[in-house]
């Protein structure tokens, strides 16, 4: 099996079929709202209770942008987030592991560097 500088090629492998267990994946977040709907006599508005919905809020550009979500779609979208959220932490965990691999190669270099000038 062939080593690379981040792991092995089985490491990849085995990172890209957990990929494949989290999806589908979303970054954003999803809120309940209440909206008046546009008929004139309706009871929940009248009351101020108005209607239920969904909005799913994410970053495109640098600007804010919301998209209504169809209910039945509330449950799938709710995972794909915690999919994304899981992904965000695992390329936080693979920086650091990045980072400290590099430490460790750059520490090994540099001892066998002063074993070998003397």
């Amino acid at each position: 099996m062939r080593a690379t500088r981040s792991g092995t090629v089985e490491d990849t492998r085995r990172f890209l079929a957990e990929v494949r267990r989290h999806w589908p994946m979303a970054k954003g977040s999803l809120a309940e709202v209440r909206k008046p709907c546009v008929r004139p006599n309706c009871r929940a508005c009248g009351s101020g209770r108005k209607h239920p919905a969904f909005l799913f809020s994410f970053s495109e550009k640098g600007h804010r942008r919301c998209l209504y979500v169809p209910r039945e779609l509330v449950p799938a979208l709710r995972q794909a987030i915690a999919n994304g959220r899981w992904m965000e932490a695992q390329m936080r965990r693979l920086g650091v592991r990045l980072i400290e691999e590099h430490r460790r190669h750059r520490t090994k270099r540099s001892r066998a560097q002063e074993g070998g000038s003397s």
